[in-house]
C-alpha cells in the first residue's frame, strides 16, 4: 500500500510548543555535612541489626558495632530511606526560589564587546542521602534518610512570563566515618565523625510556552513490516498402530 501525503506537499503549521529562551548546564557543590557524636542521635541516627542503642529513640554506634575496619557508601533516597535513581525526572527537587520584586535585572558585557541584559534567577535544589556503612563480615549499620540542600544563582535570559526547567544529569554522594579508640583501652571504638560531600550536574534552561508558524511536511507511518504465518504442523503419527490398516473384509 502507498503512503501519500494528505495535501501533496508542504503545509503551513502553526503549532505550540516550549521555546527554550536560555541553556545553561553547570556542576553545582552541596556544603559539605558534617556530624560529630553530638549530632549522633539528635539528627543522626543509624541502625545496626543486633546493635545495642544507648538509649531508648536514639541510635546505634555503627563503630562500636561494626568495628574500626569499615567500608562506607552514600546512595540517594527520598524521605522514608527508598532509593531513587537520582536522574529520573521529580527524583531531586529543582525549583525556582521566588523573589519578592521578581527577577533582578543587569547588564553583562559579551567577550565580543556588547552587552546584553540577563535576569537573575534563584534556583533551589534539595534531597536524601543514606549512609550505609559495612565491615569485612559483611555486618551493615544505615543510616536515616539525611537532607541536604544546596542554593544558586544563574544570570539567564529570563523574561516575564518564562519558568525553570531543570534537569539534573549526574550525582555522586560521597561519605567518610570516621572511628577513635573507645576512652576505655580494648573497649573497641566510638563514633566521631561523618562527613559528606555531594556533587551533582545539571541542566538549567528558561522556557515558555508559545504558538510558532512553521512550513513542513505532515509525518506518515512507514510500511508494517510483513509477518507470513507459518504452516501448520501436526505430530507425526504411528499408521500401523493407530489407526490401523483398517477392518478387514466381512465375507458375503
Amino acid at each position: 500500500m502507498d503512503f501519500k501525503s494528505i495535501s501533496g506537499g508542504q503545509e503551513t503549521l502553526c503549532i505550540k510548543v516550549n521555546k527554550v529562551y536560555d541553556w545553561v548546564t553547570r556542576q553545582a557543590d552541596v556544603p559539605l555535612i558534617a556530624l560529630n557524636a553530638v549530632d549522633l542521635g539528635e539528627s543522626l541516627f543509624f541502625d545496626c541489626p543486633g546493635g545495642v542503642t544507648p538509649t531508648p529513640g536514639g541510635s546505634d554506634d555503627p563503630c562500636a558495632f561494626l568495628g574500626g575496619n569499615v567500608t562506607v557508601e552514600c546512595f540517594p533516597t527520598d524521605e522514608l530511606g527508598t532509593p531513587i535513581d537520582p536522574l529520573a525526572p521529580g527524583a531531586i527537587l529543582c525549583q525556582e526560589i521566588p523573589q519578592p520584586e521578581g527577577r533582578a535585572t543587569g547588564q553583562f558585557q559579551l567577550p565580543d564587546g556588547s552587552t546584553v541584559t540577563l535576569q537573575k534567577v534563584k534556583v533551589l535544589k534539595k534531597g536524601f542521602v543514606v549512609v550505609r556503612v559495612s565491615n569485612p563480615q559483611g555486618e551493615t549499620c544505615t543510616s536515616n534518610p539525611i537532607p541536604w540542600a544546596v542554593s544558586e544563582k544563574f544570570f539567564l535570559c529570563a523574561p516575564p512570563g518564562t519558568f525553570l526547567q531543570c534537569e539534573i544529569t549526574d550525582f555522586e554522594c560521597d561519605a567518610n566515618l570516621i572511628c577513635r579508640p573507645a576512652p576505655t583501652p580494648g573497649a573497641g571504638f566510638v563514633f566521631q565523625q561523618l562527613d559528606i560531600s555531594i556533587n551533582l550536574c545539571q541542566n538549567v534552561q528558561m522556557e515558555a510556552l508559545v504558538k510558532l508558524e512553521i512550513t513542513a511536511d505532515f509525518c506518515q507511518p512507514r510500511p508494517d513490516m510483513p509477518f507470513v504465518c507459518p504452516p501448520l504442523a501436526f505430530p507425526p503419527q504411528c499408521p500401523t498402530v493407530f489407526p490401523g490398516p483398517g477392518p478387514s473384509p466381512t465375507p458375503a
